[in-house]
């Protein structure tokens, strides 16, 4: 009796054996991985490479943009509001053209030089205070469109990138009941591939993903608030150009 169910036990313990020895050969590295991947998973670990590259790209240029309007604005602001403020008008734009990457300097130059090119007449008109802010709105959209340059792009790649990795991820399980049908074997070694396949695109995709949705979020705020400002600084020259419409 003990030997019969010692002889039932052998055989499993020997595939058990088999089944570890196979997982001990298999290796899960970055490189092995990429080894035991398909060629359509490859490609969709490319596409997902060429994803976050362009990511990074926006990134750093969204970056490095907004900190110099940013900069640029902090330092034009009180120097046109003096300029201004003392009526010299013909300063003010001098000023604004200097500072070439600030988004308010960019709106206040097309409505200054509007109000300026409008009429020559010592009185200001009220066309020429509504000419003044349309181009200060036209200006505003202009600039908006610059600032969201991009995000866009983000958008895109932040909500499309989980599920290209989930496209790997269904083609490696299927690589791997694939492999077990054709081998008939439950080894972890008839599988290796299709795991890998799973493994790397879903956490690639994800890992693309993530970042770019954080920083699509971050900088639309950003623009929110550049927005902000731009209407601020329109208003209050529409307000000044009404203003000196009064004292003439």
């Amino acid at each position: 009796m003990i030997l019969a169910h010692v002889s039932q036990f052998v055989p499993h313990t020997a595939s058990m054996a088999a089944f570890f020895q196979d997982q001990q050969q298999v290796g899960f590295s970055v490189v092995d991985m990429w080894h035991n991947m398909g060629w359509l998973p490859k490609g969709v670990v490319f596409l997902l490479l060429i994803m976050s590259v362009w990511s990074l790209a926006v990134m750093i240029d969204r970056a490095l943009y907004f900190s110099a309007a940013r900069k640029q604005s902090r330092e034009f602001a009180p120097k046109v509001a003096g300029a201004l403020k003392e009526g010299r008008l013909d300063e003010a734009i001098k000023v604004a053209d200097r500072s070439k990457k600030s988004h308010l300097a960019e709106v206040v130059t097309a409505g200054l030089q509007e109000f300026r090119n409008y009429g020559s007449g010592g009185t200001v008109s009220e066309d020429q205070v509504e000419a003044s802010q349309r181009a200060l709105e036209r200006s505003e959209a202009i600039v908006h469109a610059k600032l969201k340059r991009g995000l866009g792009g983000l958008a895109t790649i932040g909500s499309t990138a989980p599920f290209i990795g989930l496209f790997g991820t269904v083609i490696g399980i299927l690589d791997a009941f694939q492999a077990i049908a054709t081998q008939k074997t439950s080894g972890i070694g008839a599988v290796a591939g299709g795991i890998s396949e799973a493994l790397v695109t879903t956490a690639f995709g994800l890992f693309v993903a993530i970042p770019a949705v954080m920083a699509f979020n971050y900088f639309t705020n950003r623009v929110e608030a550049f927005d902000v400002e731009m209407d601020n600084s329109s208003s209050e020259l529409v307000d000044y150009f009404l203003k000196q419409g009064a004292r003439r």
